[in-house]
C-alpha cells in the first residue's frame, strides 16, 4: 500500500489568476503598425509644412506607444494559480519572461485577509502568522472580493468536513449524561 505522502492531495479550491487582455498576439501587431503609419503620416505632414523638428517628436510619440503596447502584451503571459488542497495552499507564479516560483503554506492555520485602503483597489493576502503573501494582484476590487470569499468559504469546508453517513433511526437518540446526585441517597 502507497505512504500517505506518495498519494497526491485531493484539490478543494482553484483558482486560475491572468491579467486582462483584450487584444491578441495579432491584433497587437496590427495595431503598432497601425501607429507607426498614423505617427509617420503626422510627421510627413509636418515636414512637407516646414515644421520639420516635430519629425522627431512623432518619432518618440510613435516609438514610446509601441514600446508600451508591447509591455503590456509581454505583462499578458503572466498568470497566477491558487490551489487548496487537503493538506496546504499552493501559489505558483508563472512571470512573463517564464520564470516560475513555487510556494506551500499549510492550510491548517491560513488566514485570508483584503488590505483595504481608502480610494485604491485592496490588496488581497493569504499568510500565516508574519509570513504575508499578495495573490492576485491582477484583479480589480470586485474580483479580488469574490475570490476572498471562495477562498475563505473553501478553507472553512476544508476545515469542517460534513460526512454523509446515514446514522439509523435507533442511534440517532439524544444522549443526555446522568447527572450524579449530590448528597445521600435514600
Amino acid at each position: 500500500m502507497p505512504m500517505s505522502s506518495d498519494m497526491p492531495d485531493t484539490v478543494l479550491f482553484e483558482a486560475s489568476i491572468v491579467p486582462h487582455c483584450s487584444l491578441s498576439a495579432a491584433g497587437r501587431r496590427r495595431l503598432m503598425l497601425a501607429m507607426a503609419g498614423v505617427c509617420g503620416l503626422v510627421a510627413l505632414r509636418f515636414w512637407f509644412l516646414g515644421a520639420w523638428p516635430i519629425v522627431g517628436f512623432c518619432g518618440l510619440e510613435g516609438a514610446l506607444a509601441i514600446v508600451l503596447i508591447h509591455l503590456n502584451g509581454r505583462r499578458a503571459k503572466a498568470c497566477e494559480l491558487v490551489m487548496l488542497t487537503t493538506d496546504s495552499v499552493r501559489i505558483v507564479r508563472t512571470e512573463p519572461s517564464g520564470r516560475r516560483s513555487d510556494m506551500a503554506l499549510s492550510s491548517a492555520w491560513l488566514t485570508v485577509a483584503l488590505d483595504e485602503q481608502p480610494g485604491r483597489v485592496p490588496r488581497l493576502y493569504v499568510g500565516l502568522r508574519a509570513s504575508w503573501h499578495e495573490i492576485g494582484a491582477a484583479l480589480g476590487e470586485a474580483e479580488k472580493r469574490d475570490l476572498a470569499a471562495a477562498l475563505r468559504a473553501a478553507l472553512h469546508r476544508a476545515r469542517n468536513p460534513v460526512f454523509d453517513r446515514k446514522v439509523p433511526a435507533s442511534d440517532a437518540a439524544v444522549w443526555q449524561p446522568t447527572t450524579p446526585r449530590l448528597g445521600p441517597s435514600t
